[in-house]
């Protein structure tokens, strides 16, 4: 049996789409070890200057001004058209590495890498010699759901909610091709599950916190956009009865900051780290995030069941907005504009703690269970189809090496 070559296509705008490219590629040599080769392409960066200095400028307005990207997301959906049928931007390399690696497949989890890329891998390759599948993390449909995500020839479109498929079909793809697939995180994610005991341990001993006090999660995304300085200090006034769990991505300097800040105040509790790869375990050992409407954080954090305060400060990016509304109408979950807004939700929930245990059981009515590989089969099962081979077996997931296969990893004590 020949090896399947999945090509996976995504971009650094934000961390969530290079997150769900490592959690497939992660999922594929789990189930299917080195019988699927799956190769990850920061296609737009690596293709053109024009698709770099885009990626570019979009993490740079997260960071500075959100407000501006709705500006900035109306000129990327110009796309959609001049991709309507070929890449119009980086398309040498792309061939380039269609003709080098041969794939069976074409998995998109980007927006922008759909329309065009198939048509001209198809092209390329020969339309019965590679599939192509989509996997959409948006939460809702509506405005800041890119029209780039919409190409009806995919042969299968992954979806993260049924809202977001109705949008989808609405769009124009064919409803038998598109599938219902929420998470879409590493392996080790759906491992590492803290008992109550070990939630304990975790705060106490790993992060040197108090295994009792509510804890704030204040998260960020890879690229660092945060708000901190404005949160800490309203935190601050409640440091008898509050504490946090603090991250800053890859900005260096907010986090040199923050660990002078935390020095200056020993009264409050806080964990500060910069990049963190174990943010799921800190949304287990903390009572509620603040995060901007990241799909990949939002989605862990319900899968967690770590209920969500919005950080809007300076605007809702309009893809952020897809998720804000998915939650707020489903879940009633709070928004915060400005350090005001923050305060008086802290002030609300401290005076009456059951208004935040109504917050979580609304959040928790949006939760879900589905088996993780399901995903993974139906893409590598399309692979087998270009491919000409029959269906790969697939290794059992969780291993059971530890002797009871129950799924709970005990490692983050």
């Amino acid at each position: 049996m020949s090896k399947l070559r999945i090509l996976v296509l995504t971009s650094s705008t934000g961390g969530g789409h290079d997150a769900r490219a490592e959690a497939f590629a992660e999922w594929c040599f789990q189930l299917y070890r080195h019988d699927v080769d799956v190769r990850i392409e920061q296609m737009l960066e690596k293709s053109s200057a024009v698709n770099r200095t885009g990626v570019n400028l979009y993490n740079r307005i997260q960071r500075s001004a959100p407000w501006v990207h709705k500006l900035f997301y109306a000129v990327v959906e110009v796309l959609s058209w001049l991709n309507r049928s070929d890449v119009t931007f980086g398309a040498g390399y792309y061939v380039k590495v269609l003709k080098e690696y041969k794939p069976h497949l074409i998995f998109s989890v980007h927006d922008c890498l759909n329309r065009g890329y198939f048509q001209l891998a198809r092209t390329t390759l020969g339309a019965d010699k590679v599939r192509c599948a989509t996997y959409c993390g948006e939460f809702s449909g509506g405005w800041g759901y890119s029209r780039n995500w919409i190409e009806p020839t995919v042969d299968l479109y992954f979806s993260r909610t049924p809202t977001a498929r109705d949008f989808a079909v609405k769009s124009g793809i064919p409803i038998e091709k598109t599938r219902v697939r929420g998470y879409l995180m590493l392996p080790r994610q759906h491992l590492e599950v803290l008992s109550p005991v070990d939630r304990r341990v975790f705060k106490s001993k790993r992060l040197g916190l108090d295994a009792d006090k509510f804890t704030f999660f204040l998260a960020t995304g890879g690229n660092g956009a945060n708000n901190h300085h404005e949160l800490l200090p309203v935190l601050l006034a409640h440091a008898d009865r509050v504490q946090a769990i603090v991250i800053c991505g890859r900005n260096k300097e907010a986090y040199n900051e923050l660990v002078h800040w935390r020095a200056t105040h020993p009264e409050f509790d806080c964990h500060i780290e910069g990049y963190s790869d174990i943010v799921h375990l800190y949304m287990q050992a903390s009572d509620v995030i603040v995060t901007r409407g990241g799909t990949t954080t939002c989605a862990k954090a319900l899968h967690f069941k770590c209920p969500i305060i919005f950080n809007a400060f300076g605007g809702i990016m309009p893809q952020e907005q897809l998720t804000w509304k998915f939650f707020r109408n489903g879940a009633a979950s709070e928004k915060i504009e400005d350090a005001a807004d923050f305060g008086h939700l802290i002030d609300t929930w401290l005076a009456n703690p059951a208004a935040y245990d109504t917050v979580r059981a609304n959040f928790l009515k949006l939760r879900y269970e589905e088996d993780p590989t399901i995903l993974i089969e139906e893409v590598v099962a399309l692979a087998n189809e270009a491919a000409g081979e029959k269906p790969i077996r697939r290794r059992p997931f969780p291993p059971s090496s530890n002797g009871n296969g129950n799924g709970h990893g005990r490692a983050a004590k």
